[in-house]
Parts: structure tokens; C-alpha cells; sequence
């Protein structure tokens, strides 16, 4: 079983910086695997932000982070980031990085493709 491990949330001041790194814990890789990233807020749903394919050729992002956040990955160390920028207070939320069965960007955004989810972490931005 796969686990997910992230790093990298925490505090920052709105127009600030964080850089999210999630790692697979061990084998098998995911180099198959397309991957992105979800946020939550109280009282809300688990909102998709954005994604990679398995390559890294391809991502998208949810209308609300573009030019604003960026996602990557390193397959030879089975890692995928998320630099987010700019930040606002409305990105506070707890973020969770995921896998999804297939290796398509498409696939990340639908919830029910979801092969595994991390533990999430919380970004909280101030104003």
C-alpha cells in the first residue's frame, strides 16, 4: 500500500510563498499515475486545484490558481510539488495530495479516479 507523504504547509502573509512536496513512501512507483492536488475548507467540499500527467508534460489547474501555482513532479524520486504564489487569504485551506488510477491529467479531477489520497496539510494565509 502506497503512502503519501507530504511536506511543506504552514502560515504565510497573503502575496507570500509556499512550495508543497508530497512522496510516495515506498514501492510500487507512480510513474504511472497521473497526480495533482485537492484543498478543502470547513463546510466545503474537497475542491480540485491541479494536476499532472504521469510525464509531467501536461497539468492543469483550476481557474482560481492559474499563474499563481505550479505543479511538478520528479519521477526519479517519486515527488510531486506544488509551488504556489501570490497566496491569498481564500487558499487557506487543508491540501491533499493524490494519485490517481490512470495516467491522464483529465482523470485527477474527478474524485471517484482517485487511487490514493494523502493525509493532507494545512496552508493557512493571513491577511
Amino acid at each position: 500500500q502506497v503512502q503519501l507523504v507530504e511536506s511543506g504547509g504552514g502560515l504565510v502573509q497573503a502575496g507570500g510563498s509556499l512550495r508543497l512536496a508530497c512522496a510516495a513512501s515506498e514501492a510500487p512507483t507512480l510513474t504511472d499515475n497521473a497526480m495533482g492536488w485537492f484543498r478543502q475548507t470547513p463546510g466545503k467540499g474537497r475542491e480540485f486545484v491541479a494536476a499532472t500527467s504521469w510525464a509531467g508534460h501536461t497539468t492543469d489547474y483550476a481557474d482560481s490558481v492559474k499563474g499563481r501555482f505550479t505543479i511538478s513532479r520528479d519521477n526519479a524520486e517519486n515527488t510531486v510539488y506544488l509551488q504556489m504564489n501570490s497566496l491569498k487569504p481564500e487558499d487557506t485551506a487543508v491540501y491533499y495530495c493524490v494519485a490517481s488510477h490512470y495516467s491522464t491529467v483529465a482523470s485527477v479531477m474527478i474524485p471517484q479516479n482517485i487511487k490514493y489520497w494523502s493525509q493532507g496539510t494545512q496552508v493557512t494565509v493571513s491577511s
